[in-house]
């Protein structure tokens, strides 16, 4: 953390010599008389008012971890207030009147805070909130991809012969692996939207157990409509929860933290496909009077069901609302929200940004190279197993064959995360990776020794899934505000995943063991990802070259009025 971090965080507290905060500022979507300014929100329920002050401290200072509605609403903006005899003073309160004696403690003990201990306390708030997003959303989208990717293991186990009159031609496959993201394509954008007018807590858990329901329900398909039918309602509810995760880690951490902990979350993309290897082999090898393929959707569905229900009481809502902080903690996860930017406050949708994101070309240029990038993902998940099959295994050591694959991809996609953090730029790490999956695909396409071509699945795995989680960290930053962010990253996301129809049918049954159409499309896709990623990256040091020429240096971590102009406020700084 930097001086002016510490700087701004000894001055959270400060107030006037009777302990007022006060601020020049005003928040996102409102008035100086806390009213919208081209937004939507949303009513607080009635149930959030009323609860005497004196009740609401004591809960208050026995709350335990587990996340509930606070028992007031909270009022943000800018209010003045007569502070006795004396002069009125603006300050805008983070929670009800009850906690002014606390923030006058407050105020007297951290003017004396030093840089260590203000360093100290973030590192802690940051540990505290990865204890309590990351486990739960990571585990969530293992079991995510588990369910939307579990047909290729389960196509090795019979399900083709059960249920597709044994689909000699591969087409009935192809279409039940594609038809998930048509649903997940067309809700997408509307779901982030939307998501930003619920407690996320409340709009993840109940994703979650729609897709496992539905995942486990696949189990019971007993021809292709039913496997249509249940495929199209998993990308319904994983089209709320993947999109959204950007945005709802952008409230709690800042831009120098989210290529880790995208890293961290996407990469669970990659253990699931290690992870449904395994259980995949071990389902394999299992002496059931049940058909394997059910047992394997049954196995990977209920799980979600499960974690969904845990996610109601475990994952923390927006920091200003949340009953997870206590008042310095809130405060500082406010100052850390509005670090680089100004996040909106409540559960508001500005308009004028969604327009805004539909202009902005570099969210298609970013299309483009999330279409390349899902093309190769969808194949890779789908027919991986099949591929390694063709170097001459058994089914059960081809689904074992595909764990180190899809290891090695998740510690690739950490350790660019990581760096690409410390250096603070995105493009030329992603033009690295996609370069690296181009390889992999001409090693596949070019070389017939089995070893070099086991090689070339590393290189393609490693390169996919690194590229991908680092696109999803570069925007959650560089569309500026949260709207314009609930818009954007669905909408480059929903183009990309018609990559992801076009790779289930790229690799039909009638052209194996070569598959040179497929590895050509992936690896002619995967160079063209890289010359894009190329071109935002430039683009965007030109462009904050730009605004230095015209409005000068500024300090990069300073809070940025981003509420009409999202990205293109003066002071605000892209990551290239």
């Amino acid at each position: 953390m930097n001086q002016s971090n510490t700087e701004s965080f000894r001055r959270l507290f400060d107030g006037d010599r009777n302990g007022h905060t006060t601020t020049n500022t005003t928040h996102s979507g409102f008035d100086r008389n806390h009213n919208l300014l081209g937004s939507w929100s949303l009513p607080r329920p009635l149930s959030t008012f009323g609860a005497p002050h004196g009740e609401h401290n004591d809960a208050h200072n026995n709350q335990d971890d587990t996340e509930e509605e606070p028992s007031e609403a909270i009022p943000m903006g800018r209010f003045r207030r007569q502070s006795g005899d004396g002069p009125a003073v603006e300050y805008t309160p983070l929670l009800d009147e009850s906690f002014r004696d606390d923030e006058l403690g407050d105020a007297e003990e951290c003017q004396k805070i030093s840089p260590t201990e203000a360093q100290e306390a973030e590192r802690n708030l940051v540990r505290k909130l990865d204890w309590r997003i990351l486990p739960v959303t990571c585990l969530l989208y293992l079991f995510a991809y588990l369910d939307r990717s579990n047909l290729g293991n389960a196509r090795l186990q019979g399900l083709p012969e059960d249920v597709l009159g044994g689909d000699p031609t591969g087409k009935k496959f192809d279409w039940i692996v594609s038809v998930f993201y048509i649903s997940y394509i067309v809700c997408q954008i509307p779901a982030v939207i939307a998501s930003k007018l619920f407690p996320p807590r409340v709009w993840m858990a109940f994703a979650a157990m729609g897709w496992g329901i539905s995942s486990t329900l696949m189990a019971s398909a007993v021809n292709f409509a039913g496997l249509v039918v249940c495929r199209l309602a998993i990308g319904v509810f994983e089209a709320g929860f993947g999109p959204a995760i950007p945005l709802y880690f952008s409230l709690f951490y800042t831009k120098a933290e989210m290529g880790l902990r995208m890293a961290y979350w996407f990469g669970f993309a990659a253990v699931a496909g290690a992870f449904g290897g395994l259980i995949a082999f071990g389902v394999q090898h299992l002496d059931v009077s049940v058909a394997r393929w059910k047992l394997l959707f049954i196995v990977e569905g209920l799980p979600s069901f499960l974690i969904g229900i845990a996610a109601l009481w475990v994952l923390p809502n927006r920091p200003e609302s949340t009953s997870i902080f206590n008042e310095r903690e809130r405060k500082m996860a406010l100052e850390r929200m509005n670090r680089s930017t100004r996040a909106d406050v409540g559960l508001t949708v500005n308009r004028g940004h969604i327009l805004l994101a539909f202009m902005d070309w570099r969210i298609y240029v970013c299309g483009v190279i999330y279409f390349g990038l899902n093309t190769a993902l969808a194949s890779i998940s789908a027919f991986l197993p099949t591929i390694i099959a063709t170097f001459g295994h058994s089914n059960a050591i081809s689904q074992l064959l595909t764990v180190p694959p899809y290891a090695s991809a998740t510690v690739v996609l950490i350790l660019f995360a990581r760096t690409s953090d410390i250096k603070q730029s995105r493009g030329v790490f992603m033009a690295i990776a996609c370069v690296i999956s181009g390889v992999g695909y001409l090693i596949l396409l070019l070389s017939h020794n089995m070893r070099s071509r086991y090689f070339a699945t590393f290189c393609i795995t490693s390169g996919t899934y690194t590229t991908i989680g680092l696109t999803i960290a570069w925007f959650s930053h560089n569309l500026g505000s949260e709207t314009k962010k609930a818009t954007g990253i669905p909408m480059f996301m929903a183009i990309g995943q018609c990559g992801s129809i076009l790779g289930s049918h790229i690799f039909p049954k009638s052209e194996g063991p070569n598959y040179t159409k497929g590895f050509a499309v992936c690896c002619a896709l995967a160079f063209l990802s890289a010359t894009c990623s190329g071109i935002l990256s430039i683009s965007y040091r030109v462009e904050n070259a730009l605004k230095e020429a015209k409005y000068g240096k500024v300090d990069p971590d300073a809070p940025v009025d981003t509420r009409e102009l999202a990205d293109k406020a003066p002071n605000f700084r892209y990551v290239p």
